[in-house]
């Protein structure tokens, strides 16, 4: 007889200052401990190797972790020239290409700059998280499977390079998520005909949420602490989400409809952000309450009548309405 999980008490996110070493899953492990919660996901998973931001969800916060996982990603990483690597990072074997270095001034940095930047086609590390037929990349490769890399669209937004020493690259980019660092360092060194892996990576900021305010890792370590972290700066309270798209705010008849799955028309006097039908919209009640997220079916009259659909409704929010009118 299977045993009906405790509901969760807690619901946020949570923003972690990851250290070198242990992996993301080690990270979300430590925040079970630290919170006494079970339901707690992450929204991009950081490589062992290198730190900075995890933005973890917590109870139904979860609910919104794919939307989370579109926003834009900021990074600041350093590339070692010299020689390609099997994992495209330091941690790997050294392989080709490799060779001389050659002289890498304002002219070249630029060409480099333009060829990574914009919307580009990137094929991922061989050892990754991504998945091919229901297995990661990383465990096939550690099984010897031979698989075939395809590349995939992705968008850099700004990409700065720069020149610290004869054979190290600054590298600070933001871009789309399912972009991989550890591929540009390794494009970087093959477009310089010498060679390069990531030697060094720092997550600074996923979308609005970085690192200045970010939980140091330690505090998770420490032990239980739930009052102390969900009391602390860091922490997110649920009404208090941002997801990458506009907020839409409705009454509290199409409230209740949304919340009970129904499709609602809202009214919106002054207009707002252009929508179109298919958008996605961050749907909260007139008092800011985080009800959702649903998909614009409908605009019409110059975007002041809005169709909208719910895809996710949040169990807190529910409750809450019960709650009131008990």
């Amino acid at each position: 007889m299977s045993r009906r999980r405790r509901p969760s008490r807690i619901h946020g996110l949570l923003p972690v200052f990851k250290t070198a070493g242990p992996t993301s899953h080690d990270v979300v492990d430590m925040a079970r401990l630290a919170l006494g919660e079970r339901r707690i996901g992450h929204t991009g998973t950081l490589d062992p190797m290198a730190e900075g931001l995890l933005l973890l969800c917590v109870g139904n916060a979860t609910r919104l972790q794919r939307f989370l996982m579109d926003w834009e990603k900021a990074y600041r990483g350093v590339v070692r020239l010299g020689h390609a690597t099997t994992t495209y990072d330091l941690e790997g074997e050294a392989m080709d290409p490799r060779g001389p270095v050659p002289v890498v001034g304002p002219a070249e940095l630029e060409t480099l700059r333009e060829r990574f930047s914009g919307d580009i086609d990137q094929v991922p590390p061989p050892y990754s998280a991504k998945k091919v037929e229901g297995k990661k990349m990383y465990e096939l490769a550690r099984d010897g499977q031979a698989v075939e890399l395809e590349a995939k669209r992705v968008t850099v937004r700004d990409l700065e390079l720069s020149v610290i020493d004869p054979e190290r690259l600054e590298v600070r980019v933001t871009c789309s998520t399912g972009f991989y660092v550890r591929s540009l360092a390794y494009d970087l060194g093959v477009a310089l005909g010498c060679g390069g892996h990531l030697e060094s990576l720092l997550r600074e900021g996923i979308g609005p949420y970085t690192i200045d305010v970010a939980l140091p890792q330690a505090v998770l370590g420490a032990g239980p602490n739930a009052d102390t972290i969900v009391g602390g700066p860091a922490w997110v309270p649920l009404d208090d989400i941002r997801l990458p798209f506009p907020d839409l705010a409705v009454n509290r008849g199409a409230a209740e409809r949304f919340l009970h799955g129904q499709e609602t028309v809202v009214f919106r006097s002054g207009g707002g952000d252009d929508l179109s039908p298919e958008a996605s919209v961050c749907v909260r009640d007139e008092g800011g309450t985080l009800l959702g997220v649903g998909t614009v079916q409908s605009v019409l009259a110059r975007g002041r009548t809005v169709g909208v659909r719910p895809s996710v409704v949040l169990a807190t929010a529910v409750a809450d309405r019960e709650h009131q009118t008990h």
